[in-house]
Protein backbone atom coordinates (compact mmCIF):
# COMPACT_ATOMS: atom_id res chain seq x y z
CA UNK A 1 0.00 0.00 0.00
CA UNK A 2 0.94 3.29 -0.84
CA UNK A 3 0.12 7.28 -0.57
CA UNK A 4 -1.39 8.81 -3.75
CA UNK A 5 1.19 11.03 -4.79
CA UNK A 6 -1.04 13.22 -6.80
CA UNK A 7 -0.43 16.59 -5.40
CA UNK A 8 -2.27 16.83 -2.13
CA UNK A 9 -4.39 13.70 -2.24
CA UNK A 10 -4.68 12.50 1.11
CA UNK A 11 -5.95 8.97 0.69
CA UNK A 12 -4.33 5.60 0.85
CA UNK A 13 -4.29 3.70 -2.31
CA UNK A 14 -4.48 0.26 -3.48
CA UNK A 15 -3.84 -1.72 -6.87
CA UNK A 16 -6.61 -3.37 -8.74
CA UNK A 17 -5.44 -4.67 -11.69
CA UNK A 18 -2.59 -2.06 -12.90
CA UNK A 19 -5.09 0.62 -11.57
CA UNK A 20 -4.48 2.57 -8.50
CA UNK A 21 -7.98 3.77 -6.17
CA UNK A 22 -7.98 6.19 -2.93
CA UNK A 23 -9.52 4.17 -0.05
CA UNK A 24 -11.97 6.71 1.31
CA UNK A 25 -15.63 6.70 2.06
CA UNK A 26 -18.31 8.91 0.17
CA UNK A 27 -18.53 11.33 3.28
CA UNK A 28 -14.59 11.55 3.40
CA UNK A 29 -14.44 12.78 -0.50
CA UNK A 30 -17.15 14.84 -0.95
CA UNK A 31 -15.58 16.74 2.62
CA UNK A 32 -11.94 16.98 0.63
CA UNK A 33 -13.55 18.21 -2.40
CA UNK A 34 -15.09 21.23 -0.80
CA UNK A 35 -12.01 21.98 0.97
CA UNK A 36 -9.30 21.67 -1.55
CA UNK A 37 -12.05 23.76 -3.96
CA UNK A 38 -12.40 27.21 -1.96
CA UNK A 39 -10.42 28.36 -1.46
CA UNK A 40 -8.56 26.56 -4.66
CA UNK A 41 -5.93 24.55 -2.64
CA UNK A 42 -5.67 21.96 -5.23
CA UNK A 43 -5.69 21.24 -9.38
CA UNK A 44 -7.31 17.66 -9.23
CA UNK A 45 -8.79 15.41 -11.18
CA UNK A 46 -10.98 13.14 -9.82
CA UNK A 47 -12.05 9.73 -11.75
CA UNK A 48 -15.09 7.33 -10.54
CA UNK A 49 -13.67 4.15 -11.84
CA UNK A 50 -15.30 1.06 -12.31
CA UNK A 51 -14.60 -2.68 -13.66
CA UNK A 52 -14.57 -1.32 -17.85
CA UNK A 53 -12.08 1.17 -16.82
CA UNK A 54 -9.73 -1.52 -15.02
CA UNK A 55 -10.02 -3.34 -18.10
CA UNK A 56 -9.19 -0.40 -20.75
CA UNK A 57 -6.51 0.37 -18.79
CA UNK A 58 -5.05 -3.39 -18.77
CA UNK A 59 -5.16 -3.26 -22.72
CA UNK A 60 -3.87 0.07 -23.44
CA UNK A 61 -0.88 1.55 -21.65
CA UNK A 62 -1.47 5.13 -22.45
CA UNK A 63 -4.50 5.19 -20.47
CA UNK A 64 -2.65 2.77 -17.90
CA UNK A 65 -0.81 5.67 -17.15
CA UNK A 66 -3.53 8.63 -17.36
CA UNK A 67 -5.26 6.59 -14.76
CA UNK A 68 -1.93 6.16 -12.70
CA UNK A 69 -0.69 10.35 -12.56
CA UNK A 70 -2.69 13.62 -12.57
CA UNK A 71 -5.49 12.47 -10.52
CA UNK A 72 -6.92 10.06 -7.96
CA UNK A 73 -9.57 7.27 -8.58
CA UNK A 74 -12.46 5.98 -6.83
CA UNK A 75 -14.13 2.69 -7.15
CA UNK A 76 -17.37 2.98 -9.03
CA UNK A 77 -18.75 -0.43 -8.95
CA UNK A 78 -19.07 -3.52 -6.38
CA UNK A 79 -16.76 -5.29 -8.08
CA UNK A 80 -14.00 -3.26 -7.94
CA UNK A 81 -14.39 -1.98 -3.70
CA UNK A 82 -14.97 -6.15 -3.16
CA UNK A 83 -11.38 -6.34 -4.99
CA UNK A 84 -10.02 -3.29 -3.02
CA UNK A 85 -11.06 -4.92 0.06
CA UNK A 86 -9.76 -8.27 -0.32
CA UNK A 87 -8.46 -9.68 2.60
CA UNK A 88 -8.96 -6.81 5.04
CA UNK A 89 -10.54 -7.22 8.25
CA UNK A 90 -12.03 -3.92 8.33
CA UNK A 91 -13.06 -2.90 4.75
CA UNK A 92 -12.22 0.67 3.92
CA UNK A 93 -13.27 0.63 0.19
CA UNK A 94 -16.67 1.89 -0.85
CA UNK A 95 -18.64 1.97 -4.18
CA UNK A 96 -18.58 5.98 -5.35
CA UNK A 97 -21.48 6.73 -7.36
CA UNK A 98 -21.19 9.18 -9.65
CA UNK A 99 -24.22 10.71 -8.72
CA UNK A 100 -24.52 9.99 -5.41
CA UNK A 101 -20.97 12.09 -5.03
CA UNK A 102 -22.42 14.62 -7.77
CA UNK A 103 -25.49 15.55 -5.46
CA UNK A 104 -23.66 15.32 -2.09
CA UNK A 105 -20.68 17.68 -3.45
CA UNK A 106 -23.14 19.94 -4.57
CA UNK A 107 -25.73 20.31 -1.33
CA UNK A 108 -22.03 20.47 0.42
CA UNK A 109 -20.95 23.15 -1.55
CA UNK A 110 -23.50 25.70 -0.86
CA UNK A 111 -22.86 27.16 2.89
CA UNK A 112 -19.51 28.00 0.97
CA UNK A 113 -20.91 29.17 -2.42
CA UNK A 114 -18.71 27.22 -4.50
CA UNK A 115 -18.98 27.58 -8.54
CA UNK A 116 -19.96 24.46 -9.99
CA UNK A 117 -20.02 23.66 -13.98
CA UNK A 118 -21.17 21.04 -15.74
CA UNK A 119 -19.32 19.88 -19.19
CA UNK A 120 -20.97 16.98 -21.33
CA UNK A 121 -24.34 16.02 -22.40
CA UNK A 122 -27.21 17.07 -25.05
CA UNK A 123 -28.34 20.61 -24.55
CA UNK A 124 -31.81 19.64 -23.28
CA UNK A 125 -29.96 17.37 -20.62
CA UNK A 126 -27.76 19.82 -19.75
CA UNK A 127 -31.10 22.25 -19.53
CA UNK A 128 -33.27 19.77 -17.32
CA UNK A 129 -30.40 19.07 -15.13
CA UNK A 130 -29.55 22.20 -14.54
CA UNK A 131 -33.42 23.00 -13.34
CA UNK A 132 -33.94 19.21 -11.58
CA UNK A 133 -30.41 20.90 -9.57
CA UNK A 134 -31.86 24.08 -8.59
CA UNK A 135 -35.02 22.58 -7.88
CA UNK A 136 -33.60 20.05 -5.48
CA UNK A 137 -30.21 22.46 -4.14
CA UNK A 138 -31.70 25.70 -3.05
CA UNK A 139 -28.55 28.29 -3.24
CA UNK A 140 -26.27 26.19 -4.97
CA UNK A 141 -24.20 28.23 -7.36
CA UNK A 142 -24.36 26.84 -11.11
CA UNK A 143 -21.84 29.01 -13.00
CA UNK A 144 -22.10 27.46 -16.42
CA UNK A 145 -23.16 24.55 -18.65
CA UNK A 146 -21.94 23.70 -21.84
CA UNK A 147 -22.10 20.71 -24.70
CA UNK A 148 -19.33 20.22 -26.53
CA UNK A 149 -19.79 19.00 -30.54
CA UNK A 150 -19.56 15.58 -30.64
CA UNK A 151 -15.40 14.93 -31.63
CA UNK A 152 -12.48 13.15 -30.33
CA UNK A 153 -10.66 14.91 -27.43
CA UNK A 154 -7.85 16.67 -29.44
CA UNK A 155 -5.97 19.81 -28.18
CA UNK A 156 -8.50 22.02 -30.54
CA UNK A 157 -11.51 19.78 -29.09
CA UNK A 158 -9.59 20.37 -24.64
CA UNK A 159 -8.89 24.29 -25.57
CA UNK A 160 -12.34 24.92 -26.98
CA UNK A 161 -13.52 23.29 -23.29
CA UNK A 162 -10.81 25.65 -21.81
CA UNK A 163 -11.77 28.20 -23.03
CA UNK A 164 -15.54 28.15 -22.21
CA UNK A 165 -15.28 26.97 -18.39
CA UNK A 166 -12.71 29.04 -17.61
CA UNK A 167 -15.20 32.19 -18.49
CA UNK A 168 -17.18 31.06 -15.88
CA UNK A 169 -14.70 30.97 -13.05
CA UNK A 170 -15.80 27.70 -11.20
CA UNK A 171 -14.37 26.07 -8.14
CA UNK A 172 -15.49 22.35 -9.35
CA UNK A 173 -16.14 21.16 -12.74
CA UNK A 174 -18.14 17.98 -13.82
CA UNK A 175 -17.14 15.93 -16.65
CA UNK A 176 -19.79 13.85 -18.42
CA UNK A 177 -18.18 13.07 -21.50
CA UNK A 178 -17.98 8.89 -21.16
CA UNK A 179 -14.99 6.99 -20.65
CA UNK A 180 -12.16 7.09 -21.65
CA UNK A 181 -12.84 10.41 -23.36
CA UNK A 182 -13.78 12.23 -19.41
CA UNK A 183 -11.02 10.90 -18.62
CA UNK A 184 -8.27 12.56 -20.65
CA UNK A 185 -10.52 15.90 -20.61
CA UNK A 186 -10.80 16.07 -17.01
CA UNK A 187 -7.09 15.91 -16.62
CA UNK A 188 -5.92 18.34 -19.13
CA UNK A 189 -8.77 20.62 -17.27
CA UNK A 190 -7.96 20.29 -14.08
CA UNK A 191 -4.05 21.19 -15.30
CA UNK A 192 -5.15 24.34 -17.07
CA UNK A 193 -7.80 25.75 -14.84
CA UNK A 194 -6.04 24.97 -11.49
CA UNK A 195 -9.58 23.47 -10.43
CA UNK A 196 -10.95 20.24 -8.94
CA UNK A 197 -12.66 18.35 -12.23
CA UNK A 198 -14.67 15.19 -11.70
CA UNK A 199 -15.98 12.95 -14.18
CA UNK A 200 -19.55 11.54 -13.42
CA UNK A 201 -20.12 10.11 -16.29
CA UNK A 202 -23.72 9.32 -16.89
CA UNK A 203 -24.88 11.49 -13.93
CA UNK A 204 -25.82 14.27 -15.66
CA UNK A 205 -28.48 11.90 -17.53
CA UNK A 206 -29.22 10.27 -14.40
CA UNK A 207 -30.44 13.70 -12.59
CA UNK A 208 -31.57 14.93 -15.20
CA UNK A 209 -34.26 11.92 -15.60
CA UNK A 210 -33.22 11.31 -19.71
CA UNK A 211 -31.62 7.76 -18.73
CA UNK A 212 -33.25 5.68 -16.37
CA UNK A 213 -31.25 4.78 -12.82
CA UNK A 214 -30.90 1.42 -11.51
CA UNK A 215 -33.63 1.15 -8.39
CA UNK A 216 -31.42 1.62 -5.13
CA UNK A 217 -31.66 -2.36 -4.26
CA UNK A 218 -29.77 -3.10 -6.93
CA UNK A 219 -26.60 -0.29 -5.94
CA UNK A 220 -24.12 -2.00 -3.81
CA UNK A 221 -24.99 -5.78 -5.29
CA UNK A 222 -22.56 -5.62 -8.06
CA UNK A 223 -25.34 -6.08 -10.62
CA UNK A 224 -25.68 -2.24 -11.61
CA UNK A 225 -24.38 -2.65 -15.19
CA UNK A 226 -27.00 -5.49 -15.68
CA UNK A 227 -29.86 -3.09 -15.49
CA UNK A 228 -28.09 -0.81 -17.57
CA UNK A 229 -27.24 -3.34 -19.92
CA UNK A 230 -31.18 -4.05 -20.00
CA UNK A 231 -32.03 -0.48 -20.68
CA UNK A 232 -29.43 0.39 -22.96
CA UNK A 233 -28.04 -2.93 -25.08
CA UNK A 234 -27.23 -1.39 -28.33
CA UNK A 235 -24.85 1.29 -27.20
CA UNK A 236 -23.84 -1.07 -24.12
CA UNK A 237 -23.63 -4.97 -24.84
CA UNK A 238 -20.17 -5.20 -26.12
CA UNK A 239 -18.34 -3.18 -23.22
CA UNK A 240 -20.48 -5.32 -20.64
CA UNK A 241 -19.95 -9.02 -22.79
CA UNK A 242 -16.17 -8.00 -23.38
CA UNK A 243 -14.95 -5.83 -20.28
CA UNK A 244 -16.60 -7.71 -17.39
CA UNK A 245 -14.50 -10.88 -18.53
CA UNK A 246 -11.40 -8.27 -19.22
CA UNK A 247 -11.82 -7.28 -15.50
CA UNK A 248 -11.67 -10.76 -14.04
CA UNK A 249 -9.02 -11.01 -15.64
CA UNK A 250 -7.00 -8.25 -14.72
CA UNK A 251 -7.91 -7.69 -11.56
CA UNK A 252 -6.56 -11.81 -10.69
CA UNK A 253 -3.29 -10.95 -12.68
CA UNK A 254 -3.02 -8.00 -10.60
CA UNK A 255 -3.61 -10.11 -7.23
CA UNK A 256 -0.83 -12.80 -8.40
CA UNK A 257 1.58 -10.30 -9.45
CA UNK A 258 0.82 -8.61 -5.39
CA UNK A 259 1.29 -11.80 -4.05
CA UNK A 260 4.46 -12.82 -5.61
CA UNK A 261 5.90 -9.13 -4.96
CA UNK A 262 4.81 -9.52 -1.10
CA UNK A 263 6.67 -12.99 -1.47
CA UNK A 264 9.64 -11.60 -2.74
CA UNK A 265 9.90 -9.36 0.31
Amino acid sequence: MTQVETGQVPFETRLVGHVPFGVASPPEIAHWLISSAIPRRLAVNVRLANAFNVALADQQGEYRHLLATGGVNFADGAPVAWVLNRGSAEPRAHVVRGPSLFESVLKAGVPSGVRHFFLGATEPTLDALNAEVRSRIPGVVIAGSFSPPFADPDAEFIELCRARVAVAQPDVVWVGLGTPKQDLVGTELASALGAVTINVGAAFDFLAGTVREAPAWIHGTGLEWMFRLVTEPRRLWRRYLFGNAAFVAAAAAGVRRQRKEAASV
